[in-house]
């Protein structure tokens, strides 16, 4: 089963008023200036997918009786697949140019980036880290459920001299 999606890039039919067409889409979609403004705003907008035949056609038929000119994209059409040129045995990959401003790179040195399986790890392993040397002869460890002590109190200052009071009677 096929399934499509409707796409908006801001164009609208020919002899239709821009005005016209931004108050029926307001109007179809319950949307206020703002947003109706970036649905005009040049960009590639998915409006719906996950649509049937019925479906994507329906709302194509609709948009376009607004005046909103929509495309109706075909998901599930088959993607090229492209083969990959096999890497040269030095690992790194030759530039061939496609047009003028790609032959500026034909010179570069560029990495033979390999894709990995899915799943595989990205990055190498890790090496294994030795614990570090620690010299803990001195502590000991307490019986379980011993109590580890109380903090202690710090020492009294010494007592005040009272040797100049009285006691008036």
């Amino acid at each position: 089963m096929s399934v499509y999606e409707i796409v908006f890039t801001g164009q609208v039919l020919p002899g239709a008023r821009l005005e016209a067409v931004k108050a029926n889409l307001a109007r179809l979609f319950q949307a206020d200036e703002q947003r109706i403004e970036l649905l005009f705003s040049g960009r590639r907008l998915v409006l719906k997918n996950n649509l049937d035949a019925a479906a994507a056609e329906k709302y194509r038929a609709t948009l376009e009786r607004a005046g909103a000119l929509v495309e109706v994209i075909d998901l599930s059409a088959q993607v090229e697949e492209i083969e990959m040129a096999p890497a040269p045995a030095i690992g790194r990959v030759e530039v061939v140019p496609r047009d003028v401003y790609m032959a500026a790179f034909t010179e570069v040195d560029a990495p033979d980036y390999a894709i990995a399986e899915a799943g595989a790890p990205m990055q190498p392993p890790k090496p294994d880290v030795p614990p570090p040397a620690l010299d803990l002869s001195q502590l000991s460890l307490a019986p379980a459920g011993s109590d580890l002590g109380q903090a202690k109190a710090a020492p009294a200052g010494p007592a005040p001299d009272t040797s100049h009071l009285s006691i008036i009677g």
